[in-house]
């Protein structure tokens, strides 16, 4: 690739267009205990009705809701007491012409009744009668078979991430395993001789690696398997060799560092040298971010991120979050994670040519959600650690007015 079409920048949703071509990863059967935040690889069907019998959702009584046509306050019904149907277990007898049962909430309704009346309706007196003050139509308080479930129905579809509330419900039905995609494996590697290790102490010019740390975290929150591959120096046969041995065992590859123009940047070149290597991106129309290499190395993605550690975090929300939930079969979503609308809180001037992402922190004001931008240069991490989330200044827009109703992309924010 010639260096001079770094500048043929394309947009984001052109490069977002480009992730179709990389599949999913592989399926595995799990355990519903550890399905939590797993995405579907099949659709799960309902393999019996919820509920399977029909039962009352009120305390009360069974009836024929013909013997209480009529009934009201100052003309009650009046029904014989037969008995009364225990949780857990058959009812023990039918309800017949002007009879009832007791039963509690989610008791099994007996044969004959098609209806409950509430408790609170009714009186018992001593002889055993039931005093019904109030006329009930057929299906009242009663939940029938299949009404919260169909069997064979699609209860969630390949694609969804399952939350809590989705394992309940398998586990009612008794799903005991799922098919799920493979959480993503994500190699993570820092290039370039002025990045040393955590726990060394930086000589001069050089700086800690914070963007292998803050990207492996990013990966562990959206559902990838993070494992760090180390520094790499600024030298093209290490750096080939280290993209080479990541790609083996990763289902993508992160590497930060060494993607702008420049005599000492060498990533691209490493990428173009390994075999079957094709390199779609490099330089997108987004501010910061704008150095993002994205190349395919088989099926399989290599995302170059910017060096800066707030560029990088940006474009890992921007780009690479879609990015790994398309390698973990995730069902593709109006928009990714967590929004709130908020009023901008000051004018924002927008990127000439570049779609702008601008950190901001939220602020409550009476009943007003007021988004303040968070400047700083991108090299500085306490700007982004001071924020909430990111507002986008569009392609081609001069700016942001104050008081403007924008749509704050939350870090963190969930499906």
């Amino acid at each position: 690739m010639n260096p001079l079409e770094f500048f043929r920048l394309q947009t984001r949703e052109e490069v977002l267009a480009l992730y179709d071509r990389f599949p999913p990863v592989g399926a595995e059967e799990v355990d519903l205990a550890g399905a939590g935040g797993r995405v579907l690889a099949a659709d799960v069907p309902a393999p019996e009705a919820v509920p399977s019998f029909p039962r009352a959702s009120m305390d009360g009584y069974a009836v024929r809701a013909r013997d209480t046509f009529g009934a009201g306050p100052a003309a009650p019904q009046y029904l014989e007491i037969k008995g009364e149907v225990p949780m857990a277990a058959a009812p023990p007898q039918a309800v017949g012409p002007g009879e009832t049962l007791r039963l509690p909430t989610g008791a099994m309704l007996p044969a004959g009744a098609d209806a409950v009346v509430m408790l609170e309706y009714t009186d018992e007196h001593p002889d055993g009668t039931l005093e019904v003050r109030r006329a009930v139509a057929p299906g009242e308080n009663v939940l029938q078979p299949g009404e919260d479930v169909r069997r064979g129905e699609v209860l969630f579809a390949a694609g969804r991430r399952l939350l809590p509330q989705d394992l309940g419900l398998l586990a009612a039905l008794g799903v005991a395993r799922v098919q799920v995609f493979r959480r993503p494996r994500v190699a993570i590697l820092s290039s370039g001789d002025e990045i040393v290790p955590l726990n060394a102490s930086p000589g001069p010019g050089q700086v800690r690696d914070s963007n292998a740390y803050l990207a492996a975290a990013q990966v562990q929150e959206w559902g990838g398997l993070p494992f760090l591959q180390g520094i790499v120096p600024d030298d093209f046969a290490a750096l080939k060799s280290a993209l080479a041995a990541a790609l083996k065992e990763a289902d993508l590859v992160l590497v930060s560092g060494g993607s702008s123009v420049g005599a000492r940047d060498l990533t691209l070149a490493a990428i173009q040298a390994l075999p079957g290597a094709q390199v779609l991106v490099h330089g997108v129309a987004i501010r910061p971010g704008k150095p993002t290499i994205l190349a395919a190395v088989g099926e399989k993605p290599l995302l170059g991120l910017p060096g800066h550690p707030a560029s990088a975090a940006i474009v890992m929300e921007v780009l690479g979050r879609p990015l790994l939930e398309r390698l973990s079969g995730l069902a593709p979503r109006p928009s990714w994670g967590g929004t709130v609308p908020a009023l901008l809180s000051r004018n924002l001037a927008g990127a000439t040519g570049r779609e702008d992402w601008v950190r901001v922190r939220l602020r409550q004001e009476g009943d007003t959600l007021w988004a303040d931008p968070v400047l700083g240069p991108s090299g500085l991490l306490s700007p982004l650690v001071k924020s909430h989330g990111l507002v986008m200044i569009p392609l081609g827009t001069e700016g942001l007015p104050r008081g403007e109703m924008v749509t704050v992309r939350l870090f963190g924010g969930g499906d």
